[in-house]
């Protein structure tokens, strides 16, 4: 049935009063139990990929610390005297058995950026493919690919550093699809009372393997040697891929274990949220303004997120001298705050929703405010507390562990104004988003030649200034209910 077209203006946003997440008159079955769910399972196991996913991309990160001859790293030190050297805890011999490469700053620069060239490319294919296709195949291959790849590693380091920078730009292009592929899937999985806490829970194992991936890189580059990084976590990723094809469909419709109550469940509470168009309406997506609020807000977060996530343990080394071992621990800590704080935003963003009646768009920039402001200010913080260890390691925490409250902020507002186009809409924000991953870095590294505390406070203004300008953006221009544009019906005019 045709929407009326007062429904249509609700539905887009216009007044701004979307005082419930659902659009009204939607048939809506009585909520499936969360035990033993098919929705939640897909949530555990795509958490379990993303797991994967990020494990698999930064453990090269720790890696090439082994990798590369300490000839030339001695000859490029540039290891800051302001604080004082923190003394190991570590009496066991380092393993080193693995091969070593001359590698110079520049092309060390090179290797750990070609992922990101590679990623930007499949963003916006991803998004298409997954809304024509689905996303289980799209995302399943993906991460097969960038385990596939990551196997390959000693072998392309053993052929040269070209051939290394090949091989990362290729598993970019792997990864690349699997956040739109997720969103397209969660469009039709996730009922929009519980958006918040199932892709929470998805997404959070990002964080997950960040925090675990870092920290346990080291200890096997430590007892054995560099090239088992690859190997363990290549074959984590083939495992993964096997328990998804297994157990994954792409809709509940599909789906061939799910209960018919479940089933009702989700396809009843989106019915009226989906469009059965087959072309996407490009114009109107990318002429929406909430849309380039996340653009701005996602952009503006990643900025900080991959600066960090490249240049934590160099800033851990650096200025504050850890060792290895205890920068890999250290390093992965503000992502363990990340992942718990993801995990409980999501569950509280959703009772605001249900419980509390909270607009949606309310919760969305509410946590978005929270989630880059508060981190902007914790960074800021950090450089300009010294060579006090305690001090930087618990600011640094807590501003990535506040970032996580972007999970229910911008990271989900693509399912709110556009469900059946989340996968597309992802793959342009991240489109941006990756931007800050290939020149961030970069930025940081000529800003801060000496390693001195002053030349990072600098860095962290930065990071800071973008966060702030990002969150306001968001506020001022998100939406949090289904624009006109997604609705099923619409086709760029009104009869």
């Amino acid at each position: 049935m045709r929407p009326s077209a007062s429904g249509l203006a609700a539905s887009d946003g216009e007044d701004g009063a979307d005082s419930t997440p659902l659009l009204r008159g939607a048939p809506r079955a009585g909520a499936a139990p969360v035990c033993c769910s098919a929705r939640y399972k897909l949530a555990f196991l795509s958490f379990f990929g993303f797991f994967v996913l990020y494990a698999l991309r930064v453990n090269l990160s720790v890696a090439l610390v082994e990798m590369v001859d300490s000839n030339t790293t001695a000859a490029n030190n540039r290891t800051s005297k302001e604080c004082a050297e923190h003394p190991s805890l570590l009496k066991v011999p380092h393993n080193q058995t693995g091969k070593r490469y001359a590698w110079d700053a520049e092309t060390q620069g090179w290797i750990l950026g070609a992922f990101f060239y590679g990623y930007i490319i499949t963003q916006i294919p991803g998004g298409y493919f997954a809304s024509k296709m689905g996303g289980k195949l799209l995302l399943g291959y993906g991460i097969l690919g960038t385990a596939l790849f990551t196997l390959l590693t000693p072998i392309a380091a053993d052929l040269g550093a070209v051939p290394l920078i090949v091989l990362r730009a290729l598993e970019g292009l792997g990864e690349g699809v699997t956040f739109p592929a997720m969103h397209a899937m969660w469009s039709s999985w996730a009922p929009p009372l519980e958006r918040s806490k199932l892709l929470s829970i998805s997404y959070a194992g990002a964080q997950l393997g960040t925090v675990i991936s870092l920290p346990l890189s080291g200890i096997i580059c430590y007892y054995m040697n560099w090239t088992y990084v690859f190997y363990f976590f290549g074959i984590l990723g083939i495992f993964w891929f096997i328990l998804w094809i297994w157990r994954v469909s792409d809709t509940p419709e599909t789906h061939k274990t799910i209960s018919s109550h479940e089933k009702d469940y989700i396809t009843s509470s989106l019915k009226s949220q989906l469009s059965s168009q087959k072309s996407v309406p490009w114009i109107p997506i990318l002429k929406s303004l909430p849309l380039w609020a996340i653009v701005v807000a996602h952009f503006s977060y990643n900025w900080t997120f991959y600066t960090l996530l490249t240049l934590l343990p160099t800033y851990m080394k650096e200025i504050l001298r850890f060792n290895v071992q205890e920068n890999g621990f250290l390093s992965a800590l503000p992502y363990f705050g990340c992942w718990l704080c993801m995990i409980l935003s999501g569950q509280t963003a959703d009772s605001l929703r249900a419980k509390w009646k909270f607009s949606t768009v309310c919760v969305r920039k509410s946590f978005t405010l929270a989630g880059m402001i508060g981190p902007a200010v914790f960074l800021v913080a950090a450089g300009f507390i010294g060579c006090d260890y305690s001090l930087a390691v618990a600011f640094l925490t807590i501003s990535t562990t506040l970032g996580g409250l972007c999970s229910s902020g911008f990271s989900i507002n693509h399912l709110d104004i556009a469900p059946s186009y989340a996968g597309i809409l992802l793959g342009i924000t991240n489109t941006f988003a990756t931007i800050p991953g290939m020149v961030g870095p970069v930025i940081a590294k000529s800003l801060t030649p000496n390693d001195t505390i002053s030349e990072w406070q600098t860095v962290f203004y930065i990071a800071a200034a973008i966060n702030v300008f990002g969150a306001i953006f968001f506020t001022l221009f998100s939406k949090g209910d289904v624009q006109t544009w997604a609705v099923s019906d619409y086709h760029g005019h009104r009869n």
